[in-house]
């Protein structure tokens, strides 16, 4: 007769998931211990299912940590808060002036900067779709269920999320349209110009500020718009900059210090993201050279 009883063997099954659970919930979250507990929050509901009803564990267990990630994201976006436990991800910064072959190498290592970072800057509906589909092949229909939507809207919602991500992973170069996007964002903002500034803001566009006090999450282009003055400022103080593989501005003061680092997300000609690092501590740690 063997030793094993039904909980060491449920035990042993979790446990030949843990580390792709893991993988899944941080690339949901963006923070280990985040992702610990999620996994752990999906173990104790397993123990308290009978393992022996569940016919595909591993997607049983998937679409639980899938749920338990999408309502950590969900109230995250209630009460904004910074999501990586080891601190904020390095800010990878080089001038846009285009870059010689040799800068290559550098750039390359933004690309999984810029993917963590546009990752944040999906919607938890968006996040949840495009991880679990593109990244560990998660039917449609089972995500849908997470959701509560028909596998139809689950495909849009993994498809704009891909469009976010794709625009992100080109960290060697960024693209002309792109660039004339972030231009036109930053002179209707130095000119006032409100209506302009909501023709090239995406409607659920996402600013974040890494400022001193903390970091301060704005929501919405019309409150976007409304607080545009910082992008206009960095612009008339700085230099374009590929930042974490997006379309960025670097602005210094006067005597060299490093003021800010901002970086555009541009999808279908509207920027959905932007991020504008402001504390000073942390743009010490900029690896960048002052102005020219």
């Amino acid at each position: 007769m063997s030793d094993t009883t039904p909980t060491d063997s449920m035990t042993d099954a979790f446990e030949s998931q843990r580390e792709r659970l893991h993988a899944v919930a941080y690339r949901m979250l963006g923070s280990h211990a985040d992702a610990e507990d999620a996994v752990q929050d999906a173990w104790l509901r397993l123990s308290r299912q009978d393992a022996a009803a569940i016919d595909n564990l591993a997607g049983w267990l998937t679409t639980v940590v899938g749920r338990i990630s999408l309502d950590i994201l969900r109230s995250r976006r209630i009460r904004p808060e910074a999501p990586y436990d080891e601190g904020p991800p390095e800010v990878v910064v080089t001038l846009d002036d285009g870059p010689a072959p040799e800068d290559d190498a550098v750039l390359a290592d933004s690309v999984g900067l810029a993917l963590l970072v546009v990752l944040e800057s999906l919607r938890p509906s968006e996040r949840l779709a495009f991880v679990l589909h593109d990244l560990f092949a998660v039917p449609f229909d089972e995500i849908g269920k997470v959701l509560g939507r028909c596998t139809d809207a689950t495909k849009m919602l993994a498809s704009r999320a891909r469009r976010k991500v794709q625009a992100a992973d080109r960290p060697t170069r960024v693209g002309r349209e792109e660039r004339e996007v972030v231009q036109s964002f930053l002179a209707a903002a130095r000119h006032g110009e409100f209506e302009e500034l909501l023709r090239v803001l995406d409607p659920e566009v996402r600013l974040t500020v890494d400022a001193p006090a903390g970091v301060v999450v704005t929501l919405g282009a019309t409150r976007v718009a409304l607080g545009a003055q910082l992008a206009a400022g960095a612009a008339d103080l700085g230099r374009a900059a590929v930042v974490n593989g997006l379309p960025g501005v670097v602005s210094w003061g006067e005597d060299g210090t490093l003021l800010s680092v901002l970086a555009f997300t541009v999808v279908d000609g509207r920027i959905t993201d932007i991020t504008a690092l402001v504390d000073p501590a942390k743009l010490a740690l900029v690896d960048l050279p002052g102005p020219a």
